[in-house]
């Protein structure tokens, strides 16, 4: 393992997911050598989908090279999966990056950039499938990782996500000390947490109420989907 600092890079936007957020921060901020940054736009408190409104360190426009880049989830993805200034500084610097990565529906973010075009990936059991139209293949799995590209499923995810960047970066020793420090040790108290053990009744209830979001983001990503099938044809 390594001394070396690893500048660590999480975007901010609107109505992002929070857990989705902070869940890898906690445990990436505790691996040694790790510089944590928030970015976005500016430097205003930026309102998430709970009370919980979070502060950025660092303006997009003053972000230097990143080791690793990441994109959480949250409704706010929408809008950030057609947001030209948001795409051009994630492609900017997944070209320096080695890693590019995402928590959640992030993943679509990731995609309507073009950033995971040709590999494996993963987000939000609901979207799963909408990987496709970036050129993505889908993984159902916690964490997928893909040469340099690892994302993390949905919101929860995101813990696992962060121990397994560690890994990666540090080592497993690292990533278990980490673990063993926050007691991440999950009991459930329901087998509730995926479409194929939750009952049906809750999953048919969780589909209904989800339904108005996923319409909203259908619309979106079918935007960014054809922004980005037009890109590719550009390039060649």
């Amino acid at each position: 393992m390594s001394d070396q600092t690893i500048n660590i890079g999480f975007l901010l936007f609107p109505k992002l997911t929070q857990l989705d957020l902070t869940g890898p921060v906690q445990v990436l901020s505790r691996m040694p050598g790790a510089e944590v940054h928030l970015i976005w736009k500016t430097l205003d408190p930026v309102p998430s989908d709970t009370p919980i409104s979070i502060l950025p360190t660092m303006k997009m426009s003053e972000c230097p090279q990143l080791d690793v880049i990441c994109v959480p989830g949250g409704s706010g993805a929408d809008d950030m999966a057609n947001d030209d200034e948001v795409l051009d500084f994630l492609r900017k610097q997944a070209e320096g990056a080695r890693y590019v990565t995402s928590v959640c529906t992030g993943a679509l973010v990731l995609g309507a950039a073009g950033l995971l075009d040709g590999y494996k990936a993963t987000t939000y059991w609901a979207v799963l499938d909408d990987l496709k139209k970036f050129g993505a293949t889908p993984v159902e799995t916690r964490v997928c990782s893909d040469r340099n590209r690892i994302t993390g499923g949905g919101v929860t995810a995101g813990i696992d996500f962060g121990l397994v960047m560690i890994d990666t970066i540090a080592g497993r020793k690292a990533a278990e000390a980490v673990q063993l420090a926050l007691e991440y040790n999950p009991a459930p108290p329901f087998s509730s947490g995926s479409p194929h053990t939750a009952p049906a009744d809750v999953l048919a209830m969780v589909r209904q109420r989800m339904t108005p979001f996923i319409e909203k983001r259908a619309q979106a990503i079918a935007r960014a989907a054809t922004r980005f099938r037009e890109r590719q044809q550009v390039r060649v």
